[in-house]
């Protein structure tokens, strides 16, 4: 195409389309010639002035433009891609072949100054269009050049969003923040090397950001769902541990407070996003509301054990082991127990002796430790213990009988040779 040169462009047929539910008992002309109508406009408006001149320039190719309308298909509109010809309405179906028919009838070869172009002429011809469109050399082209922009928007949008997709949630809030800013610059400048024209691409650039931040509220949105489902299935989780350790078997400070340490390490490591802040809080409050409920109870309970543990080694030391060194300390750690209560009034006052330090320290000492949580192990091991001495009650003794290790009970001298009954 030389410059300076006309060019007639035969322009291409218009083909207007209506489902013939939204005739509204009119005929397609009707439909159409009232779709051309001028919108009345008093007030001045531009928008209305916009509209009335693309009806107009739709109106001057009214002399090229056909109509056609289509029943509806089916009534299951969103099973439409699904169906098969043979599930649709037999009405539908005939009047779609007309269509083919039709349009078949009216496809016309482009026509340039009176010549045919062929495929790669007309894509040239497209080409030199398209390059007068962006140096603004055609007035008028806003709309044309934004639906080329239109595309490419959307591509853009989507490079966005499959960016975003990618991430994931939950994510701090300043994490999320910048993988947003940084998916945003590359979705705008792959528009900025795409996008066609100046002046009417701006307000392309405007409509994208417009449509990221939409995007984005959906993210932030996730972000804060997956943040509170998981932050509160931690926080369900250390609620639950607590419960365990203020119910143990035996009453241990060093492991309640293993416990209470990797809760707080746990929730910390693992609780992302908005939510973990709210979270913070309300983990503070049940951590400190189980630790003050353990130290109340955990004095009281470790005393009880002691009286039962002083009673039962009475016994093993008396009537099972003979032990009288076991029984003689036994007495005497049931007898402090219980003297002391009686003479200061209260059980709370044995809390503060020197003594009891020395029996809680030695007493966490025997019960929890890196190596063996005797919580968890006391039954294995005292089921062990009784083996051995039922064993040692049964066979031991007959065959070790004369080697005596321990200082056990004893008849006494020039009694009698009669075997002593416990």
């Amino acid at each position: 195409m030389e410059e300076g040169q006309d060019v007639a462009f035969e322009p291409a047929k218009l083909l207007w389309l209506i489902q013939r539910d939204f005739l509204q008992g009119k005929s397609v002309q009707e439909m159409v010639n009232e779709a051309l109508q001028h919108v009345p406009n008093n007030d001045g408006d531009r928008n209305i002035d916009q509209v009335n001149q693309i009806r107009d320039s739709l109106a001057i190719m009214g002399d090229n433009s056909t109509a056609f309308s289509l029943p509806q298909p089916h009534l299951l509109r969103t099973k439409l891609c699904d169906m098969k010809d043979g599930e649709l309405d037999l009405v539908y179906v005939k009047k779609r072949d007309q269509l083919k028919e039709l349009v078949a009838s009216i496809i016309r070869p482009k026509i340039v100054q009176g010549r045919t172009l062929n495929g790669k002429e007309f894509v040239a011809f497209l080409e030199q269009i398209l390059e007068a469109l962006n140096k603004g050399e055609i007035p008028s082209t806003g709309s044309l050049v934004e639906v080329f922009n239109k595309g490419i928007l959307e591509r853009c949008l989507k490079l966005y969003s499959e960016m975003m997709a990618k991430l994931p949630l939950p994510l701090s809030e300043k994490s999320l923040q910048n993988v947003h800013e940084n998916s945003k610059g590359e979705a705008m400048k792959s528009f900025d090397e795409q996008h066609f024209g100046r002046h009417h691409a701006k307000r392309s650039v405007m409509q994208l950001d417009e449509e990221i931040e939409k995007v984005y509220k959906n993210f932030v949105m996730a972000n804060e769902y997956q943040s509170a489902k998981l932050c509160e299935a931690l926080y369900s989780r250390c609620e639950d541990r607590m419960d365990q350790l203020q119910v143990l078997r035996l009453p241990s400070m060093a492991k309640f407070n293993a416990g209470f340490l990797q809760c707080n390490q746990n929730f910390e490591q693992e609780c992302v996003g908005p939510s973990k802040a709210n979270y913070e809080l309300r983990m503070m409050k049940m951590m400190g509301k189980s630790k003050s409920s353990f130290i109340n109870e955990y004095n009281h309970r470790l005393f009880n054990w002691l009286v039962v543990f002083s009673l039962v080694m009475v016994v093993v030391g008396r009537f099972i082991i003979k032990f009288i060194l076991i029984e003689i300390g036994a007495w005497i750690l049931f007898i402090f127990l219980e003297t002391y209560t009686r003479m200061f009034w209260s059980v709370e006052s044995l809390y503060y002796n020197p003594v009891w330090h020395f029996i809680v320290a030695t007493w966490e000492t025997l019960v929890y430790s890196p190596f063996l949580d005797l919580d968890r192990w006391a039954i294995p091991l005292g089921l062990v213990a009784a083996i051995l001495v039922v064993y040692w009650r049964c066979y031991g003794r007959r065959k070790h009988g004369s080697q005596r290790l321990l200082p056990l009970y004893n008849n006494p001298k020039g009694g009698t040779h009669r075997p002593r009954t416990d």
